[in-house]
């Protein structure tokens, strides 16, 4: 059997930028970078379940700033229409040791994913797939994980291009949740938006120095850094711990005035009813 496991290390820069300005810097950035070849018009889905334990120790490593940490998740790319045990997912531990992001992540069928990481059991792989598979497997039994929070979003990516092909920039939209209907294939989950639907996240991903016309951009448009988490983000906005300094709140992120009004289909909900409906 082929392995199916992919690693690599990176650092990380995170914004929160108003959508209807992230179009402009996306098309900026799109004369010196091109587009992800995996990622359409429109963008892609990208939906991650994660498990932690009963005492959230993944979400406290986070908050308490542990230069080493780890999260498990089972990633699901694309539309969720039609999930099934035999659409690929994707086992990823995502660890941070000091300031580098490191993941680990092997490709699998959906039932199998979650024969590995509800089930507790082992799944077939090849050799070389056998000390991340082990690890896992370590991990939801020592740690007793358990299926937390799923968390959603539009994706948008460039890729670097020449001397900056390590360089890769994403735009995340639509960014929801649950925290309950664990699986995939749920017909009609009940998602709420766990970031204000008029802002999205920029990231700006390197595997060593960030290009400095990159930091220019970020100067010029005034772009702050910000340390969020969307699993974080999801566990705090769902009530599962307090609202910590990493927390994005509403109130910091008023919606465009009238006379900035977004497009129709861009439009943040206005009650808690748009909001569930708008973010399925």
């Amino acid at each position: 059997m082929a392995s199916r496991l992919h690693a690599f290390n990176r650092f990380e820069l995170k914004y929160l930028v108003p959508v209807d300005q992230a179009a402009g810097i996306r098309d900026e950035l799109a004369a010196r970078m091109d587009t992800d070849p995996h990622s359409p018009v429109g963008g892609y889905g990208v939906w991650s379940l994660y498990y932690d334990s009963p005492e959230l120790r993944f979400y406290w490593e986070k908050i308490e700033g542990l230069k080493f940490r780890r999260k498990l998740r089972i990633r699901h790319y694309g539309d969720l229409d039609g999930a099934t045990d035999e659409s690929p997912v994707c086992v990823e531990i995502k660890q941070r040791v000091n300031r580098v992001t490191q993941k680990r992540r092997i490709t699998l069928p959906y039932g199998v994913a979650r024969q590995l990481c509800d089930g507790r059991e082992m799944v077939e792989h090849a050799p070389s797939e056998s000390p991340f598979i082990h690890e896992v497997l370590d991990l939801v039994v020592r740690l007793n994980l358990q299926p937390t929070a799923i968390t959603g979003y539009q994706r948008e990516a460039l890729v670097g291009r020449a001397a900056d092909t390590g360089l890769r920039v994403t735009f995340d939209r639509r960014i929801r949740g649950r925290d309950r209907d664990f699986h995939f294939g749920v017909e009609t989950p009940e998602n709420r938006f766990t970031i204000p639907p008029h802002m999205s996240v920029m990231e700006i991903k390197v595997n060593e120095r960030t290009p400095h016309w990159i930091t220019d951009l970020a100067a010029r448009r005034n772009l702050n850094l910000v340390r969020i988490s969307k699993y974080v983000q999801s566990i705090e906005a769902f009530g599962l711990a307090p609202r910590s300094v990493f927390h994005v709140n509403e109130a910091d992120c008023p919606p465009p005035t009238p006379t900035e009004e977004l497009p129709l289909q861009q439009r943040p909900a206005q009650d808690a009813a748009s909001m569930k409906v708008g973010a399925q």
